[in-house]
């Protein structure tokens, strides 16, 4: 029961962030083009910036499965411990793939709505027209709750237990996806940094509709990566509860780092 907890908090905390929370379904063009292959920087550094110890399972723990087999066994320790609406939020194949590559989209301003692990939030965007003007209305936030409540109630000793114990899949994964040389911890830093300055905006957020797809009318958020885009649409109370959960997550991860060779 503790190892399927874990499982379910470190999809919630590290991965549904982007997914669970993507697009709002009128969002999504009826057509979405293939997503372009991962180019990887032009360096990659000789070591790991954050470097993660090595995890060997505990005892009486099954050993990892490769990734193309590791579907399974994550869909039924969620869906064991917390019934089948847990089920029904996960897609079908290739979760693993699927995780890293959503995370490592998080920092850019796109991501095919294909490659998330996680069906989006339920019900549609809700704006209102003020004076002229599209605004998101905070009736969206309340949409968030049950994802942010699950968050907040996460242990985070436990979240980065479980992370480091499937970080070989991970790594594997992200190698796979165009960096070979590439460290996915690196990059899952990064990627918390970047969220963790999302911009905190009061009050109502203006919107405009140029075409299909609603977009942010103030240019600055509009240029703003996508998992900043999510904790914007969060509403100011959710993002905050989410960023001092990845604070917590960054401080217990990066303390867990291997002590360097002279």
């Amino acid at each position: 029961m503790r190892v399927k907890i874990i499982v379910l908090a470190l999809v919630a905390t590290f991965l549904a962030l982007a997914a669970y929370l993507w697009y709002d379904r009128e969002r999504e063009p009826v057509e979405e083009p293939p997503a372009p292959a991962a180019a990887p920087p032009a360096e990659m550094p000789a070591e790991p910036q954050y470097p993660v110890p090595e995890s060997e399972p505990a005892p009486g723990e099954e050993p990892l499965p490769p990734i193309d087999d590791s579907d399974a066994a994550m869909r039924d320790a969620l869906t064991g411990a917390f019934g089948s609406t847990v089920g029904q939020m996960l897609v079908p194949d290739s979760l693993v793939r699927r995780i890293v590559a959503t995370i490592d989209a998080l920092p850019r301003q796109k991501l095919a709505a294909r490659m998330r692990p996680i069906s989006p939030a339920p019900g549609k965007l809700v704006v209102e027209e003020s004076e002229g003007s599209l605004l998101l209305k905070t009736e969206n936030y309340a949409r968030y709750t049950p994802f942010v409540q699950l968050v907040e109630a996460a242990d985070t000793t436990q979240l980065v237990d479980m992370y480091l114990r499937f970080y070989p899949r991970f790594q594997e994964s992200y190698q796979q996806l165009g960096y070979p040389q590439g460290y996915f911890n690196d990059r899952f830093v990064a990627v918390i940094d970047d969220l963790l300055a999302t911009p905190e905006i009061e009050g109502p957020i203006a919107l405009v509709r140029p075409n299909v797809l609603y977009e942010y009318a103030d240019p600055d958020l509009e240029v703003r990566s996508v998992g900043q885009k999510v904790l914007l649409r969060m509403g100011p109370e959710n993002a905050a509860v989410i960023k001092a959960k990845l604070r917590d997550v960054r401080r217990e991860l990066t303390s867990r780092a291997p002590a360097q060779s002279p």
